[in-house]
């Protein structure tokens, strides 16, 4: 068998790999047990870039982490997008591929960000048919992640993590839950993160994000930017009984910092987990889980 086409089974916890610390992963394999890139940096056919997540997809699994799709986006499907993305995967043989709950366009321009949707039930059938051509496509489930919303809309039905819920259910597709977002989404809207949690079947959540806010005048930032709070490092405590065995993500994309210091965050996750593992299980958790 391949080196390419080697099982591996993404668990643990990873780090994003991002061009600052490409020198640093050439050079040895960091103590992580998996690494998460940005799917549009390497849909080129070459390039060091590709050359650099090859080389690295040797020592340790990747995932997929798609942020430009736009799935909510009020114009057809990109399937070119689609096309550039399974060839990737084609390619890398991620563990996991993931998108956001966003749109980003419209037929006159495109937005470079992660906009939120009415939570409604119109939505729902909007969306269901596009993350059902997206996986055709991809000939694999994809997980969908919550975002940090900075509007919410009169219209909404359903608290989002119901909605993804709900999503999962008729897709077939899992959820991305990323822990720093829900607490963004409570200090600026109000909304509860522990009932957010709560939404989530256990079987659905294949993965988990933890990374780090700013605090401005305006509201709370999901900047990526420093490292997670003491905050949302209780909500992941809370979570962790729940998606023990989901595989946990540090990301860090502004201001890096020297990767020892990513690593060294991914070293607390990996003992929060330890902590929570060697926990008894509650009576209540166990019957959820059944």
């Amino acid at each position: 068998m391949s080196e390419k086409n080697t099982v591996r089974h993404t668990h643990g916890i990873g780090v994003g790999l991002r061009h600052a610390h490409y020198a640093d992963f050439l050079a040895t394999t960091p103590a992580v047990d998996w690494v998460e890139v940005h799917s549009e940096n390497y849909f080129g056919d070459g390039g060091y870039d590709l050359h650099v997540l090859e080389t690295v997809r040797r020592d340790l699994p990747v995932c997929l982490h798609g942020v430009g799709l736009g799935l909510g986006s009020p114009v057809p499907l990109d399937m070119n997008h689609a096309g550039k993305l399974r060839r990737l995967a084609d390619r890398i043989e991620p563990q996991i591929v993931s998108e956001h709950l966003a749109w980003n366009a419209v037929s006159s321009a495109y937005l470079n960000d992660l906009l939120p949707l009415p939570l409604t039930d119109e939505a729902l059938e909007y969306l269901c048919p596009r993350v059902d051509a997206l996986q055709e496509s991809l000939q694999r489930p994809i997980l969908l992640e919550n975002v940090s919303a900075y509007t919410r809309f009169r219209v909404d039905q359903y608290g989002e993590t119901a909605f993804l819920v709900e999503l999962a259910r008729r897709t077939g597709c899992g959820i991305l839950l990323d822990i720093n977002n829900l607490f963004v989404n409570q200090c600026n809207h109000g909304e509860d993160a522990i009932a957010a949690i709560d939404a989530l079947p256990s079987q659905v959540v294949g993965e988990i994000h933890l990374a780090g806010h700013s605090v401005t005048n305006s509201g709370v930032i999901d900047d990526h930017g420093s490292r997670v709070t003491p905050e949302v490092w209780r909500l992941y405590e809370y979570a962790l009984p729940r998606f023990v065995h989901c595989p946990t993500l540090i990301e860090w994309d502004t201001n890096l910092p020297p990767l020892a210091e990513l690593v060294e965050e991914a070293n607390r996750a990996r003992g929060v987990r330890e902590r929570i593992d060697s926990a008894p299980v509650s009576d209540a958790l166990v019957r959820e889980q059944k």
